[in-house]
């Protein structure tokens, strides 16, 4: 177990959530105004888990990281892409957030099984774990309810 571990997973889920951070923003503005309370609220919870991993990055003696990641520009670019095909389709729109939040999901789990992170971050990750979770599954059922 060493900090340098903990710090590079940390970095990666920041990079992620600052992605889904993005997402929801764009989302709340590209949305006709059904869901847009839902992806605004999800755009603040997503900044504070990211800020939570951040204060535990510099607890660790480590620089946290700040931006998205490159994966995430895709993400957008296509979800902006999708946008100018759909004129602005909420349905399109909750697929893609609902999409970005199974690829959230899934780098959370396979953090979460991550056997070499201190406890103290674990504990942390198990809590951020849980909001993604839930916007996870509000997400599907959005897009689950309109199909």
């Amino acid at each position: 177990m060493s900090n340098s571990h903990d710090i590079g997973v940390l970095n990666t889920l920041i990079a992620t959530t600052l992605d889904s951070v993005k997402g929801f923003r764009d989302a709340s503005e590209d949305s006709s105004g059904t869901h847009t309370q839902f992806f605004t609220e999800m755009a603040s919870e997503r900044s504070r888990v990211a800020s939570e991993m951040q204060d535990r990055v510099r607890e660790l003696g480590g620089d946290p990281e700040t931006d998205s990641s490159t994966a995430g520009a895709v993400h957008r670019g296509f979800l902006n892409l999708k946008e100018a095909i759909t004129g602005r389709d909420d349905q399109a729109i909750i697929s893609e957030v609902e999409r970005g939040e199974d690829y959230i999901k899934a780098k959370f789990d396979t953090a979460m099984k991550d056997d070499e992170l201190m406890p103290e971050t674990r504990g942390l990750l198990q809590q951020c774990y849980e909001s993604i979770r839930k916007g996870h599954d509000r997400a599907s059922a959005m897009k689950h309810a309109n199909t």
